[in-house]
């Protein structure tokens, strides 16, 4: 993989935005985190599934798809999407990532959100990102904290996960935050 097909690059992680070739080997991660994801996560496992999937996050007007890679090898370790984005005085959105098993606990996906937030806040010009998080889902709560996100509330009964409404706390971060 060439360094110009990232967007962004740190140390040790990268971001890129999905491209329909990386099918196998996003569901291949996908099957390989399916303990680590669960109950909080369920991206597609196969490339049948993936297809949309990314095609939503390539095309779509309001979503954009970012993976975090490992910024020497170009491996993907996690994502990072922001979904509902507006854009006129709003321009907010709502992000949404998971790690993969193989890179777990290593600090990529903080350096990728990292990396994310300076490429939303930036050419994107996005001016707020919300991250909405299950309470009992420590590493996510973990990872928003460490990026400096704000706890702004709790929203009971958010959003429909595993055949189940469950609530969320709303974390946010503006632009004037990581300045």
């Amino acid at each position: 993989m060439s360094t110009d097909d990232f967007l962004a690059a740190g140390e040790r992680a990268a971001i890129r935005g999905f491209r329909h070739d990386d099918a196998e080997e996003f569901t291949a991660r996908v099957r390989e985190s399916r303990e680590l994801h669960r109950p909080w996560l369920f991206p597609p496992a196969d490339p049948e599934a993936y297809a949309p999937y990314a095609k939503g996050l390539i095309e779509g007007p309001a979503k954009a798809g970012f993976l975090v890679c490992e910024r020497d090898s170009g491996a993907i370790a996690g994502f990072i999407n922001i979904n509902n984005i507006v854009f006129g005085a709003f321009r907010c959105g709502a992000i949404g990532y998971g790690a993969f098993a193989h890179a777990a606990g290593r600090g990529l996906m903080g350096e990728g959100l990292g990396l994310l937030l300076g490429h939303a806040f930036g050419p994107m010009g996005l001016h707020r990102l919300e991250a909405n998080v299950q309470p009992a889902n420590a590493a996510s709560i973990a990872l928003v904290r460490r990026a400096g996100f704000r706890l702004e509330g709790l929203s009971p009964d958010f959003l429909l996960v595993d055949g189940a409404w469950r609530d969320h706390e709303r974390w946010a971060i503006t632009a004037e935050m990581v300045s």
